[in-house]
């Protein structure tokens, strides 16, 4: 079911936010697909094997994002999905589990949720996807956004399933909260 039109790897580094150079750079990754969405134009009430099917990007996107940064440098991730105007949010939705379970499989299993952002559109559209801890949804210093944008997509009949990925939190965060360092709990909030 999952029909693959292309696939995106962009990895930016970030040096400074006006402050001091950083002596490592924030490196932050976002890998996504875009497929053709087999609900297009249709409402279908069953969207589970669709939701099944999704798996199998979710592991190949994760092992983009992790051949791209190293599993042991991820510190924040993130999912997203932009569903084409003939497609309805819900299939953005389906993103949810599949790539999140993925991302967390690869990565040693995580408990912090892995934050998303779905919006329906059209060509070009930019969706600011965020970025939260992997261990600690607590964690305010990685709080952040990466960006999935793809030119040519998603089409009406087509969805940009996205996942991201960053090495730290933000260059010279500092608003307070609690520190990656800090973590103690085991439950995926602190």
């Amino acid at each position: 079911m999952i029909d693959i039109r292309k696939t995106q790897l962009s990895v930016e580094e970030i040096w400074h936010e006006r402050g001091a150079r950083a002596a490592t750079p924030l490196r932050v990754a976002t890998a996504l697909a875009i497929v053709r969405n087999p609900f297009a134009g249709r409402h279908e009430l069953d969207l589970l094997s669709f939701q099944a099917e999704l798996r199998s990007l979710g592991r190949t996107l994760s092992e983009k994002l992790v051949d791209a940064l190293g599993a042991a440098s991820i510190e924040a991730y993130g999912k997203g999905a932009i569903v084409g105007e003939d497609g309805e949010l819900e299939h953005g939705a389906l993103w949810h589990e599949a790539g999140g379970w993925a991302l967390r499989e690869l990565l040693g299993g995580p408990k912090a949720i892995v934050p998303a952002a779905k919006t329906v559109g059209t060509l070009g559209t930019r969706l600011m996807v965020p970025l939260g801890h992997i261990h600690a949804a607590y964690v305010r210093s990685h709080f952040g956004t990466a960006e999935m944008t793809v030119w040519d997509g998603p089409r009406r009949d087509e969805i940009a399933y996205a996942l991201v990925a960053a090495t730290g939190g933000r260059i010279h965060s500092r608003a307070g909260g609690l520190a990656a360092s800090d973590i103690g709990g085991e439950d995926g909030l602190r």
